[in-house]
């Protein structure tokens, strides 16, 4: 049976993912500008209950800031600060770990760690930080330092990229965070973000650190200046790099939010569409066939477009989270985290399978769909 009618401009497309052939660029440029959103949506569909069956995932998981002072100044950025502001903070490790302490439970499976960079703050104060976590939660995993801290902590520490992450990984770091991946293609990296790292910089970060054992994420930035080709560039990028090292666990569009930024006071930028994001999630999952996860991530896009979202190739919805600052800064207005149970529900309303997962999607708990 057809996945989609034989009439839809679609058609040879579907015929590629029901045979499961790989999609091309031009491919992945006629998803983009096609607004046939539920012909879309049931493709990736598909896709998803090929590698995923009904399950969903979640984590409960801990996000932890030790900074929003950093040196660079992406124009996208609401959360970055100076350093002189009443609201700068930089927090020693042993801070870090008290306020865990109280945060925390014993379900706790994962630390996301993310900031800014922090002129003086080498890749010591990093790993202490690690260690100090693992010594009072040996079972977390530590999922910590987008490949752009990763740059600039080894340029502080006069060292390479391998021997950063061999001192974070040898503290106890797990796995890399898929952050600062935003658009690879120079033409928009250079207006948004020219301090950071470049795409092919970041993808050989991510592909080091698969060579030594860490497992990382991916993200794309989208809604901001970037072109429709700028996207499926990134996507095929990040493919490329997958094919390479196969390293990567999961896939996460990020939409651009607005408030409080260079980027979108300068361009008159808007909120992305619920349709957009829809179609951003499943335009991942169609063209990264070699990425087994594609996560909805609800501090964004909210819980309950996320939950429509598992329709449309999603297999996870990240987690309890329990304090995010760097969306929230940006204007987002969903909750600061969910819990368990809502988490459950959000799931098992749309009729899929409940997992509660650890970092690397061992199953903790099955819950009834």
């Amino acid at each position: 049976m057809a996945l989609i009618h034989s009439t839809s401009s679609l058609a040879d497309i579907a015929e590629k993912v029901e045979a499961g052939e790989r999609l091309t660029f031009e491919d992945g440029l006629r998803l983009y500008q096609s607004n046939d959103i539920l012909a879309i949506g049931k493709l990736a569909d598909t896709v998803n209950r090929r590698m995923n069956h009904e399950i969903v995932y979640f984590v409960q998981n801990h996000r932890i800031t030790p900074t929003n002072i950093c040196a660079f100044h992406c124009n996208f950025c609401s959360f970055r600060r100076n350093g002189n502001e009443p609201d700068a903070f930089v927090r020693t490790p042993e801070e870090i770990v008290a306020h865990v302490q109280k945060q925390h439970s014993e379900r706790t499976r994962e630390f996301h760690i993310v900031g800014g960079l922090v002129p003086n703050l080498d890749v010591e104060y990093y790993a202490e930080m690690i260690r100090q976590l693992k010594a009072q939660s040996p079972n977390v995993h530590i999922k910590a330092f987008t490949a752009v801290e990763i740059d600039y902590m080894a340029q502080l520490s006069q060292l390479s990229w391998r021997e950063t992450l061999q001192i974070l990984r040898d503290a106890g770091l797990d796995a890399l965070p898929g952050g600062g991946a935003e658009i690879f293609h120079p033409d928009v990296r250079r207006k948004i973000c020219p301090e950071k790292v470049d795409g092919a910089g970041w993808l050989e970060i991510h592909g080091i650190a698969h060579e030594l054992g860490l497992r990382t994420n991916a993200t794309m930035l989208y809604g901001h200046i970037e072109k429709l080709e700028h996207r499926v560039d990134h996507l095929l990028r990040l493919r490329e790099q997958q094919d390479r090292t196969g390293g990567f666990v999961t896939y996460i569009p990020l939409a651009f939010h607005p408030e409080n930024n260079n980027l979108g006071r300068v361009r008159h930028l808007d909120w992305t569409t619920g349709f957009e994001d829809l179609r951003n999630l499943a335009v991942g999952r169609l063209l990264l066939d070699n990425f087994k996860h594609v996560k909805a991530y609800w501090i964004s896009m909210t819980p309950r477009l996320a939950q429509v979202a598992l329709s449309f190739g999603v297999s996870d919805v990240d987690g309890t989270v329990i304090e995010e600052d760097i969306y929230h800064a940006a204007g987002a207005k969903t909750e600061q985290g969910l819990s368990r149970s809502e988490l459950v529900h959000l799931i098992q309303a749309a009729g899929r399978q409940p997992i509660e997962r650890d970092a690397l999607y061992n199953h903790i708990e099955v819950y009834s769909n």
